[in-house]
């Protein structure tokens, strides 16, 4: 077995000589570089080395930087923002006009105290003259004295002399009841009377049933 030996090699041309010598130079000048990057404890140099780069993790194992949360917080905090349209402020409601009430004319005026009624004194008719007689009465269907159509149911009595119109208060002493009676006749023709009543004047001082009864009269003025 022949023993190992080495092999020198010879560079018999000035240009490969020269070509070692540089690569010789840059050797040593990185080494030296790399040893002071190393050393100058660079934070950032650091977390340059300990990255990783997108060809040695791939895509999808990538931690978003410092930067990108915020902006990502900022999406997801209102998808509204982004998503949908700005929605337009709704038009405020006017309030509709307050109804005036407008007074009528003849309310604007000062109100005055209203008159208090005053009591009217009415006086008693004047007696002309009065006295006692007989009275009956009478319910036929025929024309007075003074032309008028005799109405049994009217105030209206019949004299021997007093004017037509005359106004005679007659009175039942018997029993207190009187009636006010319009001479538009003329009678009656018995003796002891002086009055001949309508059927309804003489209903109202004593009953139809007595035939006549003796009454006070009183001529009134």
């Amino acid at each position: 077995m022949a023993g190992k030996h080495s092999r020198t090699r010879k560079f018999s041309s000035p240009a490969g000589i020269a070509a070692t010598a540089v690569a010789g130079v840059l050797l040593a000048v990185g080494g030296t570089v790399g040893a002071i990057q190393l050393t100058s404890g660079d934070p950032a140099a650091d977390s340059a080395l300990a990255e990783p780069t997108v060809a040695e993790t791939g895509p999808e194992t990538l931690a978003p930087s410092s930067a990108e949360p915020s902006a990502l917080s900022a999406l997801s905090a209102s998808p509204s923002a982004s998503a949908s349209p700005s929605l337009s402020p709704s038009p405020k409601a006017t309030p509709s006009p307050k109804a005036t009430r407008t007074q009528a004319a003849s309310r604007s005026k000062t109100r005055t105290a209203s008159p208090k009624p005053t009591a009217t004194k009415t006086t008693a008719p004047k007696v002309i003259s009065s006295g006692s007689c007989g009275a009956s009465f009478y319910d036929e269907g025929q024309m007075t004295a003074n032309g008028e159509t005799f109405n049994p149911n009217a105030m209206t009595a019949a004299h021997k002399t007093l004017p037509f119109n005359t106004r005679v208060r007659v009175t039942n002493p018997a029993n207190g009841k009187s009636v006010v009676v319009r001479i538009n006749d003329r009678g009656p023709y018995i003796d002891g009377r002086c009055l001949d009543l309508s059927r309804a004047a003489f209903e109202a001082i004593a009953s139809t049933s007595l035939g006549h009864v003796t009454v006070r009269y009183e001529v009134l003025g």
